[in-house]
């Protein structure tokens, strides 16, 4: 059943990634293009050489980016898939499609979400390449201590369940899990690199380019895996005579 299952994530990963590649193609492109003009410009104006273009920005903006969105989209199906297959029947009483919409938005908002606050995307031009590493690694810290704060506050949740009842229980565990975010948000060092005279209107359109991206992604992960698990735990529950869960 986990394979099967995991198939299906793949196969929601491959819907989620022709949007996404969609998306970006459409409206990022275009920003990323308005980046770089940016940069050669201060380069030239700074009396600079031009860097040699390595790879040509139409195979950037095709193939280029088609490749890398699928295989991450695809990728990240996977794992959706296996997080379900783990919770559901486990941790969730709710229906398979209730559980993938649930994992989605959690994924969003503990992946993503959280992280962008501190440090969002920055197109070509912003940020200096000697800081690259370190604002890399400072980046996927605030994905590690929010996911680890995430399933905490969940594993906190259903201990104040017991006691205070589900909804008290999860309202409790809710605050917690953003105020302890919040502690960290102010701890973790901040990171302002772009250059003062960088527009501002296509810095605002990449954020938001980024933040839609991987909003169509767990989206459209959480709404087709969903469909997908529910119909396939339902003809296995129905040949056992009664529901299925992810690890039967």
């Amino acid at each position: 059943m986990v394979g099967n299952l995991l198939l299906r994530g793949m196969l929601a990963g491959l819907i989620a990634g022709i949007l996404v590649f969609a998306f970006a193609h459409t409206f990022g492109e275009p920003l990323v293009d308005a980046a770089i003009a940016f940069e050669e410009a201060s380069a030239q104006a700074a009396g600079e050489a031009a860097e040699p273009e390595i790879v040509s920005r139409a195979t950037q903006a095709g193939l280029g980016l088609f490749t890398g969105v699928m295989a991450y989209s695809v990728a990240v199906g996977g794992l959706f898939a296996l997080a379900f297959a783990f919770v559901h029947g486990r941790f969730s009483s709710l229906s398979p499609r209730g559980t993938s919409a649930v994992i989605a938005i959690a994924a969003f908002v503990a992946v993503v979400l959280v992280p962008s606050i501190k440090y969002p995307a920055t197109p070509p031009a912003v940020g200096n390449p000697d800081t690259i590493g370190v604002r890399t690694e400072l980046f996927f810290l605030m994905i590690v201590v929010s996911l680890a704060a995430l399933a905490a506050a969940v594993a906190l949740s259903r201990r104040l369940s017991e006691r205070f009842g589900p909804w008290n229980g999860a309202t409790i565990a809710g605050i917690t899990y953003l105020v302890f975010i919040g502690l960290v948000l102010y701890l973790l060092p901040p990171i302002n690199e772009v250059p003062e005279n960088f527009s501002a209107m296509v810095l605002w359109g990449f954020r938001t380019t980024s933040l839609g991206m991987h909003a169509i992604l767990w989206a459209t992960l959480g709404l087709a895996f969903g469909a997908l698990a529910e119909k396939r735990l339902a003809v296995k529950g129905g040949q056992r005579g009664r529901p299925a869960t992810a690890f039967h």
